[in-house]
């Protein structure tokens, strides 16, 4: 049976009102593991509308697009397409190169099932609320295992992130990354701009480095990660975005990225937190996240051992690529490159004649004749 065309969804709007959503070709299967269609994915978030607005509400929200579901190449859309509805909601924003854009604003959830029906899977907010667009409320831990490195590794490392949290004043809120990873994300004030929050992650990163350097790292350079667990500080950079709350996956079988608690963290199996089972689970138990937003804690501290850090000659780690060179930036170059870019010029020097040995011909050059007296 060939696909549908379209259909309307009622979806909950932001006074309470219902807003009727499109939805094109509903029965085309975006997870091929269980056969889940697109329908069942707008459906899904509004079984758990509740957690998934938490996760985006009046936040910019980058729009990536599976239009042939989930095995199939994304694509990244920045901007609000011209024709859209009028009840849709925009904030923009302001990107490294100076350039702007008009981004998603989800106020409800008709917004969200509105992104769905463009194919987006999971949503890829912005740290900041469109009510102060250059200072984030919002302090993201990504811990992103290398190949190879078991999921016991990033529980580990996730225990030592909650232990640094705490000591410097901040709670920590977990949640599955819905493929290998884990995400702690903590409610913060917002009073400092990216690149203040950037350097309270790095402090952080640092932090839990010390403390088990055989299975966390802050390196940049993927050729100094080794077989541990890089605690990305660059995700708290300007205009990068993780996957929020509910978010779910781009993999056959539909894994969410799902709060739970910490001793849920350690014992739970990321695969078992699916489209399929995550609904039930939120109707039963509610959203863990939840309390996130109840206190918005600060950064002195962690910004206070980001001090102690650089005086003791710690200087910055790479931006990302797509970001001029910053103050204190050291050389934005993998060490390997380095290394080989100074041995290629220490050997073109050693070919080269010198100038001592040309003066030397000089010396034992007899003199012309109009140059003797």
């Amino acid at each position: 049976m060939g696909a549908s065309p379209f259909i309307e969804l009622d979806a909950p709007g932001v006074d309470g009102e219902t807003v009727a959503v499109r939805l094109s070709n509903p029965d085309k299967v975006f997870f091929p593991a269980r056969g889940e269609t697109k329908l069942d994915l707008a459906r899904y978030y509004l079984a758990v509308a509740d957690g998934a607005l938490r996760g985006v509400r009046e936040r910019p929200t980058v729009l990536k697009r599976y239009p042939d579901g989930a095995t199939a190449e994304p694509f990244f859309q920045k901007r609000v397409p011209p024709k859209h509805p009028d009840w849709l909601e925009t904030v923009r924003v302001t990107f490294p190169s100076g350039r702007h854009a008009d981004e998603l604003c989800p106020v409800d959830i008709a917004h969200v099932i509105w992104a769905v029906n463009l194919g987006c899977l999971d949503l890829n907010p912005w740290a900041v609320r469109r009510s102060d667009v250059d200072h984030p409320d919002e302090l993201r831990v990504d811990l992103d295992p290398q190949p190879g490195v078991p999921y016991s590794t990033v529980q580990s490392v996730a225990a030592q992130v909650r232990e640094v949290l705490e000591e410097h004043g901040l709670v920590g809120f977990p949640k599955t990354s819905g493929s290998r990873g884990i995400h702690v994300n903590s409610r913060i004030e917002a009073r400092w701009d990216f690149t203040e929050c950037r350097r309270a992650a790095l402090a952080l990163a640092r932090a839990v480095e010390r403390r088990v350097p055989d299975l966390a790292t802050s390196k940049w350079w993927k050729e100094e990660r080794g077989d541990r667990v890089l605690i990305d500080y660059n995700q708290n950079a300007r205009d990068r975005t993780v996957a929020s709350a509910y978010s779910v996956r781009a993999n056959p079988e539909g894994r969410v990225s799902c709060p739970v608690t910490w001793d849920e963290l350690m014992e739970a199996d990321p695969a078992d937190f699916t489209i399929a089972t995550v609904p039930a689970r939120f109707a039963s138990i509610g959203d863990p996240g939840a309390a996130i937003d109840d206190v918005a804690h600060s950064l002195e501290q962690l910004l206070e051992l980001a001090a102690r850090d650089e005086a003791e000659g710690l200087g910055d780690e790479p931006w990302p690529p797509h970001f001029a060179k910053q103050e204190g930036e050291g050389a934005r170059v993998a060490p390997s490159r380095a290394k080989k870019a100074i041995a290629a010029k220490t050997k073109t020097a050693r070919k080269s004649p010198g100038t001592s040995a040309a003066k030397k011909s000089a010396k034992r050059s007899p003199p012309k004749p109009s140059e003797q007296g």
